[in-house]
């Protein structure tokens, strides 16, 4: 009888703790769940006024930045960081655009605008150098192209440069057409554009979001200095700024 007895005690324990093991396994896993669940979460509505609202500060735009109407303002800010250009807010962008600070030119202490080639982005600064506006932009892809009867490098001219014509309204070019267009260089120009690709895509020009097109127009009157560059090249305008205050103070006096 003993030797029976022993065997039956020890199935007993181990069937015992066989139903032990899955409930201890089972609350460890909830609660691992409970602690990623922060990090995974869908952003509220809250939240996603939150970023609009924040974006809008550090010069970004307005408007819903949620994927579904006017993504521009998430565009700018994911290319001026290097981050992945989505166009969609997740809860890492969330967490960036709270965290960021406000974009800062290159040149400072003057109105001009600056396109940085490498970042695709458009900063617009005003009289005191603060960066006012940024945009997401697409500019010459640096590819040959043979189109409408003519041929070209798609490129876009570093250095600096003025406003000096624009026009309001659609403008038909060789090329295509060009929405309130304010020309820089030969016939290119910052323009609105249906198309504003998340890379260089343009013949030269520089293109804009429709959306922001009349107000650049009317932010970049003929005169106003213009900063094209990449990280291998950088032409300040200070000097420009400098004799352009001289004048307009002789003109008072």
């Amino acid at each position: 009888m003993s030797t029976f007895k022993k065997p039956a005690s020890l199935v007993f324990v181990m069937v015992s703790l066989l139903f032990l093991i899955p409930n201890g396994s089972s609350a460890i896993g909830k609660g691992d769940k409970r602690k990623a669940r922060p990090a995974n979460r869908s952003l509220t509505q809250g939240e996603i006024k939150e970023a609009a609202h924040r974006l809008s500060e550090m010069g970004y735009g307005t408007g819903r930045v949620d994927g579904a109407i006017n993504t521009s303002a998430l565009i700018a800010f994911q290319k001026w960081e290097g981050r992945k250009v989505t166009g969609r807010l997740g809860r890492d962008d969330f967490d960036a655009i709270m965290n960021a600070t406000a974009p800062q030119a290159r040149d400072s202490g003057y109105q001009h605008v600056e396109v940085d080639l490498d970042r695709q982005v458009l900063l617009f600064m005003d009289d005191e150098g603060a960066v006012k506006r940024v945009l997401p932009v697409s500019t010459g892809s640096n590819k040959h192209y043979r189109e409408k009867g003519m041929s070209g490098l798609a490129y876009t001219p570093r250095g600096r440069f003025r406003i000096y014509a624009k026009m309001s309204g659609w403008r038909k070019s060789p090329l295509g057409l060009l929405y309130y267009p304010n020309y820089f260089s030969d016939g290119l120009a910052i323009h609105g554009n249906p198309s504003v690709p998340t890379i260089p895509q343009s013949h030269g020009c520089i293109r804009v979001p429709m959306s922001a097109a009349v107000e650049m127009s009317r932010l970049l009157p003929v005169g106003t200095i213009v900063l094209i560059y990449d990280n291998e090249s950088f032409v300040s305008a200070k000097d420009w700024a400098e004799a352009d205050k001289q004048k307009q103070e002789a003109v008072i006096r």
